[in-house]
């Protein structure tokens, strides 16, 4: 996936996570550090490749995890979105100046870098260190701009059309599919 996808997708996720309630601090939070928050975590993965946009920026920082762990290493793993989710459960200490809104935007954005790239037929390294990649090809073999913002625009329509209580939503969900199942056994 392009930067620009990555940008794009990372913003229509926190859009979903906020009309999702998922989080208080995001579905309460100020769009000003929302945006920012998801943009940011959404370059962060390619971290691990000196030619991205965030790589070109800090290549000190890039070179190294590069020759490390490789583009779509470790900061394409399991471990990250396992670090990720861990990160997005705790809470900042008062005396940090980073909003919490702000924080958990970036790990929304970090999150969705890591699905998107998901969509590709290159994948991501689950399981890193081993070299397994997991994919679910919905933008095909190169990079398609036309594609990835297709994939942005149906998650930033999707999240405005969600139920405000999808819960509720859901669970009526599953029991008609349920009571479906039930009905042809």
């Amino acid at each position: 996936m392009t930067a620009e996808g990555h940008l794009l997708f990372s913003v229509a996720s926190v859009v979903m996570v906020h009309q999702l309630q998922i989080s208080p601090d995001i579905s309460q939070g100020d769009w000003l550090h929302l945006i920012p928050g998801a943009l940011a975590g959404a370059l962060l993965p390619d971290i691990d490749h000196p030619k991205s946009m965030l790589g070109q920026w800090v290549r000190f920082i890039s070179v190294p995890i590069s020759r490390l762990c490789g583009h779509r290493g470790f900061t394409h793993s399991l471990l990250a979105i396992l670090t990720g989710i861990i990160l997005f459960r705790t809470q900042l200490p008062v005396s940090w100046s980073v909003p919490a809104d702000f924080y958990q935007a970036v790990i929304v954005g970090y999150l969705s870098h890591l699905a998107g790239d998901m969509l590709t037929t290159a994948g991501i390294p689950l399981l890193w260190p081993v070299r397994w990649r997991f994919c679910i090809p919905l933008l095909g073999s190169k990079a398609n701009k036309r594609a990835e913002r297709s994939v942005a625009l149906i998650v930033l329509v999707a999240s405005f059309y969600l139920p405000a209580h999808w819960e509720v939503w859901w669970d009526h969900l599953r029991e008609l599919v349920l009571a479906q199942i039930s009905a042809r056994l």
